[in-house]
């Protein structure tokens, strides 16, 4: 009986040796395989042109195929759920936004954005500017405040569509300032800047990423954000100015299937921050008005938990719907 116990107990470390040799292989060959980076929004976007950037890199550096597909459609939510019902491998990849923790206090959703994703990396940071028509007879915050009150009901203030962040930030500012700006949600960027331009707005948080170019047209009230942007020193944060949760900003991420192998997420991420000290990628983000990401998987899954918490409180004050 003991011969067969021991016989028994040696057959079965053999087997835990072998398990642990071939799980070993697979995570050191990772990637052996090709590997796609979803992108749940057109072609031709900044998330498109990011994810496209990374790609490139990470292909030249692992010598792996790295394609990048379009999965637009329904806010981001048909690409999300495709890598979220993904096999957790390593080889499906999630370049995602923001409104990936928006959507969950907006929106029932096929998937758990806190619970299904595993953290990456932001790859870049979008901050917002509060901006003001060039015509309203206002040099600040303060004076932009005083106006709107003193005109009930006359102002306005645009984003780029129903629960967006311009539409979060907008609805945050009426109920902490006191003002009544009326909603103007355009469908996407370039309607909204224009409308700005031509006057047809009293003012919208504009992306300073997609916007950078415009801005020098406005009157810019202040940023989103803890601290200034090094580009527009001259405009104080929001927070500065005495309003409070305006210091989540924009991102554009990268994250995988939750189950991932801890080895797969760990070479993942290392890659992706190596990506990201690269000079060239740091100069091509900061040219588009954004700010360089590269946190570890930990401190961006802190990020996602903090930036969901705020935008669902300001979604349930302001009685947000998208009905």
């Amino acid at each position: 009986m003991k011969k067969m116990s021991r016989r028994l107990a040696l057959a079965a470390l053999s087997s835990l040796t072998v398990l642990n040799a071939g799980g070993l292989h697979a995570q050191t060959a990772y990637p052996n395989q090709p590997i796609k980076f979803i992108v749940p929004y057109p072609a031709g976007g900044a998330t498109d042109a990011l994810a496209r950037m990374v790609a490139q890199k990470m292909q030249d550096n692992w010598q792996q195929t790295v394609v990048v597909e379009n999965k637009p459609g329904a806010g981001g939510t048909i690409g999300n759920n495709l890598v979220a019902k993904s096999p957790a491998d390593g080889y499906t990849v999630l370049f995602g936004i923001v409104a990936l923790v928006q959507q969950i206090s907006l929106m029932k959703l096929p998937y758990d954005p806190m619970k299904d994703f595993a953290p990456i990396t932001r790859v870049a940071i979008s901050p917002s500017v509060l901006a003001a028509a060039p015509s309203l007879p206002v040099n600040n915050l303060q004076e932009f405040v005083s106006l709107v009150k003193a005109n009930p009901g006359k102002h306005s203030i645009g984003s780029y569509g129903p629960g967006t962040s311009a539409h979060l930030q907008g609805a945050l500012l009426n109920l902490q300032a006191g003002l009544d700006l009326t909603h103007i949600p355009y469908q996407g960027g370039a309607p909204l800047v224009t409308a700005m331009i031509g006057g047809q707005l009293s003012s919208a948080f504009l992306d300073a990423g997609s916007s950078k170019q415009h801005l020098p047209k406005f009157k810019l009230l202040g940023v989103t954000g803890s601290e200034r942007l090094t580009w527009l020193p001259q405009v104080p944060t929001l927070k500065e100015q005495g309003l409070q949760s305006y210091e989540p900003m924009g991102w554009f991420a990268l994250l995988l299937p939750a189950a991932t192998p801890k080895a797969v997420i760990d070479k993942f991420s290392a890659e992706s921050q190596r990506i990201l000290k690269l000079p060239d990628v740091r100069e091509k983000i900061e040219a588009m008005g954004l700010i360089p990401g590269g946190e570890t998987p930990e401190s961006f899954a802190r990020i996602m938990k903090s930036d969901a918490e705020i935008y669902g409180r300001i979604i349930s004050d302001a009685k947000i719907t998208l009905n």
